[in-house]
């Protein structure tokens, strides 16, 4: 049988949902299905990781919204043009062949992520996460438009007017700006961002361009400005995983419950020790900044993003009070538990795992980067002529036909030199010069030609070499060639 709590909201007794000999009746209890979120207002906060925090939303935010206005050349320096299946990235110039490089790319990051957890946790959701860079990028403007915690309070409890509304609806204003700003400069990044601003100021921009700016800025715009902690607490993947990361030696936000326990507040001037009491004043600042809501006196949580606000703001009550800092802050369960100095910590943080994660990460980055280096300025791509038959042609010579696509990765133009090997008097009859604007890829139709009787009938297999003339540069792809009975 169900109840309801003094807001309305439907329970369950415990009892109902166990047999009857397992519970008794006195220490029943009322657990509700649903709880209504309360809405979070982080006070603002400054120290040292609140420093670091806004170095990485500049260096973040600088280089997403000024790459795409960087030049290299005569175009984009980064530009991901889709409907012409060309990557640029400042000198390189990717096809979709290469696509083995984002491969690489996306297992650099996954280790990374694995060794920068493993050393001290949540750091990325903490300092470089898109949603926490937004987050506080929309805060920001929240606190210079409605005022600090306190006053945002009172703003949302009191009634609507005049006041209320100019304040909530320039909050917004600046949001939007914000976020479709933000929609735009990613469009910018598959479209080049000077083309695209002309297409907006008169109107011409694409359905697929003007959808992405709003879907972009909407999500932007949504997450950061309403939704926040609830996507790192209910929608991010890695809240939930993380744990598999952690160990005692991984260094975390820490609560110092030996030195803080019992807890309580008392006067400057009153002696702790005479009031048998800990360091902890019980001033619950650490929860008011937390963007999570959380009591980082309660432990490790998941919810927990390695921000370190709790631990700036309570290194300032520790500061006033004219106690020790460091009640919370940055350590680890080993650490806490056998009261090691920093040196100790730190030789514990660096143990195997760590040193094994970063080898294998220096390794697939040294990898990667070496074939960049090596990687040949052109790609070719070798097709049978399916449409044309092997023949015998004039001369008393087999022919077979085949479409070469040459693909130029450099933004020059480049002429190549066809050969063909495999079999003996096997020869390139067609046009063995090809050139290929800087950029651009080409389809060439080539015909090989090889002596009758020279092979026996069936397939014989056979290489085509191309060179590039200025760089020397060659490649061999291999095919087959087919002698009709």
């Amino acid at each position: 049988m169900t109840e309801s709590d003094p807001k309305g909201q439907k329970v369950i007794p415990i009892a109902a949902l166990a047999p009857a000999s397992a519970v008794d009746a006195d220490d029943a209890e009322m657990v509700s299905l649903y709880q209504a979120q309360q809405k979070i207002y982080p006070r603002s906060v400054s120290g040292l990781f609140s420093r670091w925090r806004w170095v990485f939303v500049w260096l973040t935010q600088l280089v997403f919204y000024g790459l795409p206005w960087l030049e290299w050349g005569q175009r984009q320096a980064v530009l991901f043009d889709l409907g012409a299946r060309r990557f640029y990235i400042f000198g390189l110039v990717l096809y979709p062949q290469d696509f083995i490089y984002l491969t690489g790319l996306l297992v650099i990051s996954a280790l990374a992520l694995f060794l920068f957890t493993a050393v001290a946790g949540r750091l990325w959701c903490g300092y470089a996460c898109p949603q926490t860079v937004y987050t506080e990028i929309f805060l920001w403007i929240e606190h210079r438009i409605e005022g600090d915690r306190s006053a945002r309070m009172r703003l949302d409890a009191g009634p609507w007017s005049l006041n209320k509304i100019t304040r909530k609806g320039g909050k917004h204003l600046a949001w939007l700006a914000v976020a479709l700003w933000t929609g735009y400069t990613f469009v910018g990044y598959f479209t080049p961002i000077k083309e695209l601003g002309l297409e907006f100021i008169q109107w011409r921009m694409s359905s697929w361009e003007v959808f992405w700016v709003i879907f972009y800025g909407f999500a932007t715009y949504g997450n950061a400005g309403f939704m926040r902690e609830q996507v790192c607490k209910y929608m991010c993947p890695y809240a939930r995983f993380q744990s598999a990361m952690f160990d005692k030696d991984t260094l975390i936000v820490t609560y110092d419950t030996e030195r803080g326990e019992p807890r309580g507040a008392r006067s400057r001037k009153a002696d702790p020790a005479a009031l048998k009491l800990g360091a902890c004043v019980d001033c619950s600042l650490c929860v008011q900044v937390c963007p999570t809501g959380i009591d980082i006196r309660k432990g490790l949580q998941y919810e927990c993003i390695g921000c370190g606000a709790c631990a700036d703001v309570c290194d300032t009550v520790m500061d006033k009070m004219g106690y020790a800092r460091g009640l919370v802050k940055y350590s680890t369960q080993n650490a806490i538990k056998n009261k090691w100095t920093s040196a100790e910590t730190w030789r514990h943080v660096f143990r195997p795992r760590v040193l094994v994660y970063t080898s294998i990460l220096a390794g697939v980055c040294i990898a990667m980067l070496v074939s960049l280096a090596l990687r040949t300025p052109f790609k070719v791509d070798v097709v049978r002529d399916r449409g044309v038959m092997a023949r015998i042609v004039a001369g008393g010579m087999i022919e077979n036909v085949y479409r070469l696509q040459v693909m130029n990765a450099t933004e020059s133009e480049q002429h190549y030199r066809l050969t063909v090997s495999g079999l003996p008097g096997l020869a390139v009859a067609s046009e063995d010069q090809v050139v290929v604007e800087s950029t651009q890829s080409r389809w060439v139709a080539v015909r090989v030609q090889l002596p009758y009787e020279a092979a026996a009938a069936g397939t014989h297999p056979i290489h085509f070499e191309i060179t590039a003339r200025d760089s020397s540069a060659q490649l061999r792809e291999k095919s087959v060639f087919l002698v009709p009975r």
